[in-house]
Order: C-alpha cells, then sequence, then structure tokens
C-alpha cells in the first residue's frame, strides 16, 4: 500500500512506466486503501480519538482515515502533495459531511473505499454531530491556520519499511509537521511488520527481484525491526508505546489483487526493468498460492505502529 503502500511517482534509473494515474488512483481508494481500516480503528481506540482532537493526517491520500476520525468527532485537516488525483477522490468521498453543522450524517453505507457492514466503532449517524474535515494539497506547513489552535495529533499510516530510503521522506514531513502541533501531541507512525508475518512478503519480493538493477532506487525490501523508532530519533520525537495490527490483504479474485498491489506504485521499478506483461505474469504466479477455493485471494499481514509525542 502506501514512502510505503502508495508511493505515485517512484524515482529510479532509467524510463518510467506508462501509468494511467486516475486508474491507479482509483484501484487505490476502491481495493487496496481498505486493507488498512483495522490499524486505522486500532490507533484511534487507543488514543481515544474524539471530540475535541485536532488531527493532522500526512499523506492522506484518498481519504478514508480522515473520513474514519470525523466520523469519531474529530476536526480534521489532511494534507497530501503526492497526487492530486487521489485528492479528487477524496473530495468526492468527503463533501456531503464536512461542514459538521449539527444534523449532518456520517458517511454513508457504500462511500467508495468504506467496507460494507458495520459502521467504524463510534461512527456518527444521522442527527448527530461529527467531525470537519479539510484538504489540503501541499506539504503540512500549508496547513498551518493562525486562527485555529494546534494540532493534538499526527498520523502518517503510510507504512515505511517496504521501499529503500522510505523513512527519509517521512522525516521531511514530521519536520514539516512538527511546528504545527501543541506539546505533547500525539504522532503516529506506521510500517510493515516483520517479513515472516506478513504473507505478501513473498508477491512483494517479484517487484524487487524483476526491478535489479534498479532495485537500490524504487523496489521493496524487507521492514526492519526498528525502523519506525529509527525515524522518531531522528526527527527528536519522543516515543510513548507501539502495538501490532492483523491487517489481512482480502481480494475477491485475482484480478483484484493485482490491481490492488499495482496501485501501491511498489512495482513500477520492476515494469521500468522488466515490462508490464512480465510484471503481471510473474504478479499473478505469485498469488497462487493464496488464492481460496472460491476464487478469493487472502493474505495475512500484521502492520506495526509506533506512538510518539512532541517534546
Amino acid at each position: 500500500m502506501t514512502p510505503t503502500l502508495v508511493r505515485q511517482h517512484t524515482p529510479h534509473a532509467g524510463a518510467a512506466p506508462h501509468v494511467d494515474l486516475r486508474a491507479r488512483a482509483r484501484d487505490w481508494s476502491e481495493i487496496q486503501e481498505r486493507m488498512l481500516v483495522p490499524l486505522y480503528e486500532a490507533v484511534y481506540e487507543r488514543l481515544d480519538l474524539g471530540d475535541g482532537t485536532r488531527m493532522l493526517g500526512l499523506e492522506c491520500g484518498s481519504g478514508l482515515a480522515l473520513l474514519m476520525a470525523a466520523a469519531r468527532g474529530a476536526t480534521v485537516t489532511g494534507v497530501d502533495s503526492r497526487s492530486p488525483e487521489l485528492l479528487t477522490l477524496a473530495r468526492r468521498r468527503l463533501p456531503s459531511w464536512t461542514p459538521g453543522a449539527p444534523g449532518t450524517p456520517g458517511p454513508p453505507p457504500g462511500t467508495p473505499g468504506i467496507p460494507e457492514g458495520p459502521r467504524p466503532h463510534g461512527a456518527r449517524g444521522a442527527g448527530t454531530r461529527g467531525g470537519t474535515v479539510r484538504i489540503v494539497e501541499g506539504p503540512p506547513g500549508d496547513a498551518m491556520d493562525p486562527s485555529a489552535p494546534a494540532f493534538t495529533l499526527v498520523t502518517a499510516f503510510e507504512p515505511i519499511g517496504c521501499l529503500a530510503g522510505d523513512s527519509d521522506g517521512l522525516g521531511a514531513l514530521l519536520d514539516g509537521a512538527a511546528p504545527l502541533a501543541a506539546r505533547g501531541a500525539a504522532v503516529v507512525l506506521a510500517g510493515w511488520g516483520p517479513p515472516e508475518r506478513c504473507a505478501t512478503t513473498s508477491v512483494l519480493r517479484v517487484a524487487t527481484r524483476l526491478a535489479d538493477p534498479l532495485r537500490s532506487a524504487g523496489s521493496w525490501r524487507p521492514a526492519l525491526r526498528d525502523d519506525l523508532e529509527e525515524v522518531a530519533r531522528r526527527t527528536r520525537l519522543r516515543p510513548d508505546g507501539s502495538g501490532r495490527v492483523a491487517c489481512p490483504f482480502g481480494y475477491a479474485d485475482a484480478r483484484s489483487a493485482a490491481r490492488g498491489l499495482l496501485s501501491t506504485g511498489l512495482f513500477d521499478a520492476a515494469i521500468a526493468a522488466a515490462g508490464q506483461e512480465q510484471v503481471d505474469k510473474e504478479l499473478a504466479e505469485a498469488l497462487h498460492p493464496y488464492r481460496r477455493p472460491d476464487g478469493t485471494v487472502w493474505m495475512p499481514n500484521v502492520f506495526r505502529y509506533l506512538i510518539a509525542r512532541i517534546p
């Protein structure tokens, strides 16, 4: 998914593959983004997110984490400077309830990217007050509002630990966000769990193998135990707890699985090196062991999160 599970523009040597960015954004928001819902829910529950929380979501993408936070009553600002296509989807997803006035309903069932079934814990229904959402295209500094109180929560939900050097960009984002947050505000970092506990590891190895010799610049690499702690140390944040969350990747069929995984951008270097046809072929082969008798694809994974504090 998203640096991480989603990277819209992966720098690497060689010609960049042609990508339909609108189709990729749609595949991300409709297929892949929801795989991280358990992570969002676990963090919000642990931090008791709700009324009174002022949240800044870094690299917010198509906005599912923002929507879930606002459903709990938080006042939310999302920033993203990477993908106008994803932000377009976020604005389509959120406008019906971003005002947050009394009587504004929460996100309706069937909203793109919201899993069908029970609403997230704490979601607001019709006739209640939900939180407000503001989306900013640009770096964290563009979210500054001198008239508003400082943020009490900063989230960086894009999981690091799957691309070489992906923590560098996160460090720069956190440096830009820190002046906007209150002293003692929580900062949430997310990352992939141990490779041996992530079934998707074997599928992502295809990206590394096919991307060689470009692997140093844009392909998947195994997560390291202290990835998150290292980012916190470099950005002078104070660690204040961590956790692991099961985030299985489940797809209706192999085609949906391939579309979802390709929407992350983790295979871009492989496509540039080996071509789309070869990547499609080897990706299908790598997914085969995870196909169930009914045709669905199921890959258990574990993700980590670290809660740190602004000093």
